[in-house]
């Protein structure tokens, strides 16, 4: 079996990646390209117990490069584990969030310095990057009442959804930031489109893009 591809699905809080993610295995599968799906942080046993803590707050006080750092070990261990097995073997990988969301959350958000941050990346990922970046573009203030909504009963916001609105507002600019950046690999998705629909354009855009049949 030949390589497979890997692709990534970013955004705000509440935009759909797992829904999507979920959909879009599902017709690969149809398609005849095995898929697995992931996400981040998280992914394998090390990087879901980071992801507890991270989500948990418990980095926060130690600033934007400890997040980034406890990022970065999880992603290790996920890419290890996981990611480059899975490629490797000829499998398709959807993981729901990668590099981009430590660029925007850490970098642009948390302010860290944009070389160094690449500097950590390289080392990161050691070469893997997604084949395709589909970004789900949604207004923040629609995003935060899905995620509000789908919050069980006495669940605790974390880490991230508990920041502010002007916050979300600028991750959502720095995804788009991303995007104009890095045409080749990302496409924006309107995520205010229903889930069936959300889907459709993004069979699309893999048909365009990873020369898969949107027909299939």
């Amino acid at each position: 079996m030949g390589k497979g591809r890997f692709i990534t699905l970013e955004g705000g809080e509440g935009a759909g990646k797992s829904t999507l993610a979920r959909a879009l295995a599902a017709r690969l599968g149809e398609a005849g390209c095995p898929t697995r799906t992931t996400r981040e942080p998280g992914g394998s046993p090390k990087a879901e117990a980071i992801r507890e803590m991270i989500l948990a707050g418990q980095a926060k006080d130690y600033g934007a490069f400890a997040e980034a750092l406890m990022f970065s070990a999880a992603r290790i261990d996920h890419i290890d584990s996981l990611i480059r097995p899975t490629l490797d073997g000829g499998e398709w990988v959807i993981c729901d969030r990668f590099i981009d969301s430590t660029r925007v959350y850490q970098g642009v958000l948390g302010q860290i310095d944009r070389t160094l941050l690449a500097e950590l990346e390289a080392v990161t990922i050691a070469g893997v990057m997604p084949d395709l970046t589909l970004i789900l573009d949604l207004d923040p203030e629609i995003g935060l009442a899905r995620a509000a909504k789908r919050r069980r009963p006495g669940e605790a916001v974390d880490r991230f959804e508990g920041e502010t609105l002007a916050f979300h507002r600028k991750l959502r600019q720095a995804y788009l930031d991303i995007a104009a950046g890095e045409p080749g690999r990302c496409v924006v998705l309107d995520a205010t489109l229903p889930p069936d629909e959300l889907a459709e354009a993004a069979w699309k855009a893999l048909g365009e893009r990873l020369q898969i049949r949107p027909e299939a």
